[in-house]
């Protein structure tokens, strides 16, 4: 998958994610959302988009100590780069079962933590890609296949 940030990007955003804030937790992929609804893209295209960002975005909220979110969309695709500065996944086939969470009670009682967020992101995606090293962060990648217009 090409990185975020590639030349052939029509446009590309970024959005820094503050670890346990859950006041503007979803503001990321709301900006994301209205942004390819400007561009008139397709609504089913649109939501996959939202979704994926979504769950990526309060995954980091949820779970790390804080990062990014990066998209960029060309004519043909939409690519996500979420990145976060630990503590990592230690068992990523748990994590991609639906299901599986190691939130908190706190974040439960809020109504998140139900471990739907990466088998949403995965099933929102054409192409998924995750990375983690304990103690260093988690890499998720996903790429949303569309062309404009359509």
């Amino acid at each position: 998958m090409p990185a975020v940030g590639d030349v052939g990007a029509l446009m590309s955003v970024t959005y820094d994610i503050v670890a346990g804030d859950f006041v503007r937790a979803g503001e990321a992929a709301s900006k994301i959302k209205r942004l390819l609804q400007q561009l008139g893209l397709d609504p089913g295209i649109i939501r996959g988009t939202a979704i994926a960002a979504y769950e990526a975005e309060m995954n980091v909220v949820i779970h790390s100590y804080g990062g990014r979110i990066a998209v960029d969309i060309t004519p043909d695709t939409i690519q996500i780069l979420c990145e976060d500065c630990g503590p990592g996944i230690p068992d990523i086939e748990k994590a991609l079962q639906e299901g599986y969470s190691t939130a908190s009670e706190d974040v439960r009682e809020m109504g998140f933590g139900a471990g739907m967020g990466l088998p949403n992101i995965r099933r929102s995606a054409d192409q998924f890609d995750i990375e983690s090293t304990v103690g260093q962060g988690t890499r998720l990648q996903v790429r949303i296949l569309h062309k404009a217009g359509e």
